[in-house]
Parts: C-alpha cells; structure tokens; sequence
C-alpha cells in the first residue's frame, strides 16, 4: 500500500494542530489508531505539528505503516468536532477538519462514516484513561517529592529541589520550559512562554519570607528584557502581606506564587495551566500581583 499524498498528510497535520489542545489527547488518539507507543512517544516533546508530521513521515516508510496512516485518516474524519473542547481556536480546528474530509472523500481514500462504532470510542476512552492514570501516579511523585522539602533543613537542597520540581510539572502540563541558566550577568532559576509572552521565574524555599528588595531585585531584573517579558516569583514559604502590596498597582509585570498554589496543582485540585491564568488575569484586570485561593483564610 502506497503512503498517503502530501495534501492529504499536509491537511492532518492541521487537524492535529488545531484540533488537539493537550498532548495527552493526541498520544491517545495515535495510540487507538494503532501508533506503536514507542513511535508515539519518540516525538511527543516537540510542538503538536511537527509531533504530527514526524509520525506520519516514520509511517511511511514501511507498508504496516501506511495502513496506519490511513486508519489515522479514517479516525480523523470521524470525528464531528474539535478533539479537545479547550482548543485555543475551536473554528480554525473546524476548518481542518472540513478541509481533510473534502479532500479524503474527494480522492476516495475513506468511506463515509455516519457514526462512529461504540467500541472505536471505547477504544479512545480507555487509551486516555491510561495516559490520565500515568499523570495522576507522576503527580502523586512530584507531589511526594514537594512535601519532602518541608522535612530537610538544607534550604540550599531545598531550592534546588524546587528549581527541578518546576521543571518536571511544567513539562506535566505540557508548557515548554527552560531550566535554570546563567547569562553573563544574571542567575534565572526558569523560564518559559505561555500564550505570547515569556516568563522569568524566580523560585526561593527558604525558612524567610522574601523581601521587598528581593522581589524587587527580580522585578528589575523582568524590567530589563523584552516588553512581552513578565515574570513569576515563587517562594515557599509565602509572602507578607505589607510586601505584597507593594508590588500591586497598573503596569504590574509579575506574579506571585507560593507553596498553596503549588499543592492545589500537585493534589489534581487545579489545572496548571488554569491557575498561571487565573493568576495572570488577576494582575492584569486588577493590578493585584497574587491571587489568594483560600480568601476566607487571613
């Protein structure tokens, strides 16, 4: 069997781009369609499109994998909607879709579907139940690991661990992010980007509440970058309030997080995605720099 033509795998590379939000969803839909786990997982940490299209190129290289291509394509055109409701543009991803299915049914290369078969979305199901299951159990580790910072007295240890911890959640919730690094003049212990502006994090676990001239120090520090640059400030322990209110106010560039915020992620109460929103919200709308998730709580 011959591979798929170069429109038709152009068009499902856009589908998987615009149609799928998290990248969990995507590994379980190549994995119901027959992608060998091990492919699956060989390009899962580059963006969505290029994922796609390296998958798609690795299948084509051998006859199994041209009939998995084609069941890929049979999958897509079945579907009636964008594969993740929480796509970034639900009517871009419609439109890939609309797009692939002309051109599949135009070159016969799939039969109309009316419905998809009950176990077909059984299948689905139970390959995202798994991959739900393998992130709740790294969760638990990560959560397990954060809880182990409160019993050393080596703060040092401490903040290294909570550099790392930051490095494995981000990649959890699939946001690209750089690990500590130096510039010729600067210590940044993070970095990364999150719906078009870039992030520097500053993350501190000391036995002190940090001081204004800290956070300061930081904020100057975001100040000297880029204008779409802002930064995030997380210290365990958390901050005094007298401190935080002097960073509130318009044209407030960071954010401030603390240990509650992390254990609301870390226990699978908050998305990390939706909390760095909401935070970000917050300061934007309100000039209010942390965002209190227990406010009945002083």
């Amino acid at each position: 069997m011959d591979s798929l033509p170069y429109d038709i795998t152009e068009a499902m590379v856009q589908c998987f781009g615009r149609s799928f939000h998290y990248k969990d969803g995507m590994a379980a839909f190549l994995l119901s369609a027959g992608v060998d786990r091990a492919l699956v997982d060989k390009y899962r940490e580059r963006a969505k499109f290029v994922w796609a299209r390296s998958v798609l190129t690795d299948l084509s290289q051998s006859e199994a994998g041209c009939v998995t291509q084609r069941r890929i394509l049979t999958e897509l055109c079945k579907l009636r909607n964008v594969a993740d409701k929480d796509a970034p543009d639900r009517d871009a991803g419609l439109e890939a879709l609309r797009q692939l299915k002309s051109l599949a049914y135009e070159q016969n290369l799939v039969a109309k579907q009316k419905k998809q078969k009950k176990s077909d979305r059984a299948k689905i199901d139970e390959q995202r139940q798994k991959i739900l299951a393998d992130r709740r159990a790294k969760l638990d580790a990560l959560r397990q690991q954060f809880l182990a910072g409160y019993t050393t007295d080596d703060r040092q240890s401490a903040g290294y661990s909570l550099e790392n911890l930051l490095v494995d959640l981000f990649s959890l919730f699939e946001i690209d992010y750089r690990k500590s690094y130096r510039t010729p003049t600067q210590q940044i212990d993070g970095q990364f980007s999150l719906e078009g502006f870039h992030y520097l994090v500053e993350a501190k676990w000391r036995k002190e509440m940090p001081t204004e001239q800290e956070i300061g120090g930081f904020k100057h520090k975001v100040e000297g970058k880029l204008e779409s640059t802002r930064g995030l400030f997380i210290s365990v322990p958390s901050f005094r309030t007298q401190v935080i209110d002097q960073f509130n106010g318009k044209g407030a560039k960071i954010i401030l997080m603390d240990g509650s915020h992390l254990i609301h992620v870390l226990e699978g109460r908050m998305d990390l995605r939706d909390l760095l929103k909401m935070a970000i919200n917050k300061a934007a709308q309100e000039g209010v720099v942390y965002l209190n998730l227990n406010p009945g709580v002083s």
